[in-house]
């Protein structure tokens, strides 16, 4: 296949982030929980403005780069997952803060060159931050240059996590390992949406983030980003099968090492 020119497809998806972004955002903005009587009727919006906006970016993004196939939460497009290159997207990561009105929730596009990320946009639609980066270039939040926090140790970093939606076997030792870091850190925060919080490691707001049963359209945008930012993310037991395979240790340079032997000390 020829060369693609990535900054030209990277100047694109931006703009198909804010735009769909502004429909998330009306959408979000005309609907009030309070008044909704069956909780189908809520889990139907939600449905609705997920579906809508996959399909919005599917037919935007096949308008730029029609040789990509996709691999997307909603499943509104077959998953014609390609043998080179892929769109792997998340319409709405975060969707139950979406659902409270809590305003932590992202757009996710990652696109792929045989499963390794060439290309990230995390757009957090209600701050209007999109965090972005392309193979071999910085990361971005919007148009300035971020990087990775300097603090150098477990002990003054702030971390996020997130709780599985449905529990496993592992949820005791999970939940010893975050207690461990309670213990050990400045404090753990869980904001409901992955993509977000890698994209907080990537700009320096998080020194970490860490957890399991994710997807790839969670984090294929916002682990590549933090490692074009200067930062390190590896699975579980320190190898790169973290966009597909269900988790992930991300953090700066300093303190990644010092999570992961945490982490790997009990994760078996």
């Amino acid at each position: 296949m020829h060369a693609i020119n990535l900054e030209s497809i990277q100047r694109d998806v931006f703009s198909i982030c804010e735009e769909v972004g502004e429909f998330i955002r009306k959408e979000g903005a005309d609907f009030d929980l309070t008044r909704i009587e069956q909780k189908t009727s809520f889990n139907n919006l939600v449905s609705y403005v997920d579906k809508e906006a996959e399909r919005r970016l599917v037919t935007a993004l096949t308008k730029i780069f029609p040789q990509a196939g996709f691999i997307t939460e909603e499943g509104t497009v077959e998953q014609s997952k390609n043998s080179e290159y892929n769109w792997v997207i998340d319409p709405l990561d975060g969707t139950t803060n979406f659902l409270h009105g809590l305003p932590i929730f992202a757009i996710s596009i990652g696109l792929t060159r045989n499963d390794q990320t060439i290309l990230g946009d995390v757009y957090h639609i209600m701050r209007k931050e999109c965090f972005h980066a392309i193979e071999g270039g910085p990361a971005y939040c919007n148009d300035r240059v971020i990087k990775v926090s300097a603090v150098p140790t477990l002990s003054e970093s702030l971390l996020a996590t997130g709780f599985p939606y449905y529990h496993s076997e592992k949820k005791d030792v999970y939940l010893e390992i975050i207690k461990e870091f309670l213990e050990k850190s400045h404090g753990i925060r869980r904001l409901g949406s992955a993509a977000i919080d890698l994209a907080y490691v990537a700009c320096g707001r998080l020194e970490g983030f860490f957890e399991y049963n994710l997807n790839a359209w969670d984090v294929a945008a916002g682990t590549f980003i933090v490692q074009q930012a200067g930062g390190k993310v590896t699975d579980f037991k320190g190898g790169n099968n973290f966009v597909f395979g269900g988790e992930l240790c991300a953090g700066n340079n300093f303190v990644q090492g010092e999570m992961l032997n945490l982490i790997r000390s009990k994760w078996h």
